[in-house]
């Protein structure tokens, strides 16, 4: 028995490390996002919700990291595979395992999640099999892909019906539209090890030019979004602020240390961002 709790507590923190750098950029803003959108039904569709969004994340992530190993032996070092709890091959077929149980989870609950899920799978299967991920148009464009899975899963999942009405579909769309011109603030901090990989993300093909959009998406986004959801101006002063600071950082703090920090005020950002629909429901943001 004391073997068997070993065993299952070194494969638990294995499948924790695949996903937990993800935790504050997917889990934690698709988790606020959904509760703000849907809105949140109970506390049993928070848990199913949660569930259903760490086992996908869970597929994207062991689907990317089994072909990065060289990458996260530069950039991340202490994941499953540079650190050697887990083969290759071994990641291959926890992969293909996980697709089979997240088919299951999704059809259990539905055949419109179903549906969601084998979009995701398609998205990461032309993300990594296929190679879009070397490329940064190709990138983003699989960046909106998963996160509007991700959004569109987990706000049927918790709310008290699963159609999807206009505050929702609404959301969701400006969701990806700000994915798809931030989301390369996640690429900052890696730079060494996406040139030692031959990647093209935005950083690395155009290093002047991708601070400047990041400089002036983040508070154009900020001002929108503060003026489309209809918060108050303080809150609004509040968000505002926090994007200009945060493209300020980018713009002149060009170190690796101070991109990994304003990773972390950027994922403080749009979590921001992503709870705003909650307005259009209740009200909450008067001041």
């Amino acid at each position: 028995m004391p073997d068997i709790w070993r065993s299952a507590k070194y494969h638990a923190f294995t499948a924790l490390l695949f996903t937990i750098a993800d935790i504050k950029t997917i889990f934690l803003p698709i988790i606020a996002f959904a509760c703000a959108t849907a809105p949140l039904h109970s506390y049993i569709r928070l848990l199913a919700g949660m569930s259903w969004i760490w086992l996908h994340q869970l597929m994207c992530n062991v689907s990317n990291q089994a072909r990065s190993r060289a990458e996260d032996a530069l950039n991340k070092p202490w994941r499953p595979l540079p650190a050697g709890r887990i083969t290759q091959k071994q990641a291959i077929r926890l992969r293909w395992a996980v697709v089979a149980i997240c088919l299951c989870y999704s059809t259990i609950h539905g055949m419109d999640l179903a549906l969601v899920t084998l979009g995701l799978l398609t998205t990461t299967f032309l993300y990594d099999e296929v190679g879009l991920s070397g490329h940064y148009i190709g990138k983003s464009v699989c960046n909106i892909g998963g996160y509007i899975s991700l959004e569109l899963g987990t706000t049927k999942l918790m709310g008290d019906t699963r159609a999807v009405d206009r505050v929702s579909a609404t959301a969701i769309c400006i969701s990806g539209l700000v994915i798809f011109t931030t989301i390369h603030a996640q690429d900052f901090a890696d730079v060494v090890g996406d040139i030692a990989l031959g990647r093209q993300t935005f950083p690395i093909v155009a290093p002047r030019l991708s601070c400047t959009v990041t400089l002036l998406s983040m508070p154009a986004w900020s001002l929108f979004l503060a003026w489309f959801w209809g918060i108050g101006p303080w809150s609004s002063c509040v968000f505002v602020t926090l994007g200009v600071i945060i493209a300020g950082r980018y713009y002149r703090l060009r170190t690796p240390t101070a991109d990994k920090f304003s990773y972390v005020l950027y994922n403080v950002w749009l979590t921001l961002a992503h709870i705003m629909p909650i307005h259009a429901r209740m009200g909450i943001f008067i001041l």
